[in-house]
């Protein structure tokens, strides 16, 4: 099962100006991409809260896919987040994937009263979240999941979202991407965090993983965040003109597997933007077609 390639854009969550979100989203869906993505930092000061943004965006499109890169965990109980997501699901026609973390920037977390958490907890947790989310989507009467860190003590789950609604996560080291692999319904990772260098050996690891538990791959929504500029440069690895950036992109979908890209300007946010849709995208649809 080979998915469709999406192209994407980042939506800073700042709120200075006021409107500054709703204008890249509303360019991004105009533009014609499929996606637009949001970071989830609620301890920085100077993003409005994503699940609020994210809502607010839903309602002032149409068409274009909304995605938290990725929600942390840590702040944001996974039942609560799952009927948020499920809710949303319904209410925009199947508009929402639920990209999740295990957290990070554990100082910050803690001043907002969240936990502290070492990285096997952070992913300990993880992996119960995931239980919780999977058991208030499955539309059961009622739903009990036993863990350290995340529980359900015969909650009645609902709304039951729809079949689209998947659950990607932002994941790095090697026991979160087996994780992502066997369980998880997408993959969320940044460039900045893994480079072209480890790419490869971490895209094993996630289809190792889901061959392990069964599942196909290919049916894994592998969504590659880069960061970069579209200009007659100096080649590097996500900065040069058209002709390189369709290049790269091509040999990251037929090399790698990736089937997800989601822009994040570097600078001069509108044309590059701009530029990406108008040119690099076709021209690498065109290419794989």
């Amino acid at each position: 099962m080979d998915l469709p390639v999406l192209f994407g854009a980042n939506v800073d969550p700042t709120w200075e100006p006021v409107d500054g979100p709703e204008r890249t989203a509303l360019a991004a869906e105009r533009l014609g991409l499929d996606l637009a993505t949001i970071q989830d930092h609620p301890y920085q000061k100077a993003f409005y809260d994503t699940w609020t943004l994210l809502s607010f965006l839903a309602a002032r499109t149409e068409r274009v896919i909304l995605v938290p890169t990725v929600a942390s965990l840590p702040l944001r109980p996974p039942a609560v987040l799952a009927k948020s997501a499920a809710s949303l699901d319904l209410l925009t026609g199947g508009r929402v994937r639920l990209g999740l973390g295990a957290g990070a920037f554990w100082e910050a977390v803690g001043a907002m009263g969240g936990p502290r958490r070492g990285p096997r907890e952070a992913v300990d947790a993880l992996a119960e979240a995931i239980e919780v989310i999977r058991a208030m989507w499955s539309g059961q009467r009622s739903a009990r999941v036993d863990g350290e860190h995340y529980a359900l003590a015969g909650v009645h789950p609902g709304p039951r979202p729809g079949a689209d609604l998947g659950l990607w996560l932002g994941a790095y080291g090697p026991r979160m991407l087996a994780l992502t692999g066997a369980r998880a319904d997408g993959w969320l990772p940044s460039h900045a965090f893994l480079g072209l260098d480890r790419l490869g050996d971490a895209v094993r690891r996630v289809d190792d993983a889901a061959v392990e538990a069964g599942r196909d791959p290919a049916a894994i929504r592998k969504v590659y965040n880069i960061s970069g500029l579209i200009e007659p440069s100096e080649v590097e690895a996500f900065r040069g003109p058209v002709a390189h950036w369709v290049d790269r992109l091509v040999a990251l979908v037929t090399e790698h597997g990736m089937n997800g890209f989601v822009y994040w300007p570097a600078d001069d946010h509108e044309r590059q933007l701009a530029t990406f849709a108008a040119e690099v995208v076709p021209a690498v649809r065109e290419a794989l077609r």
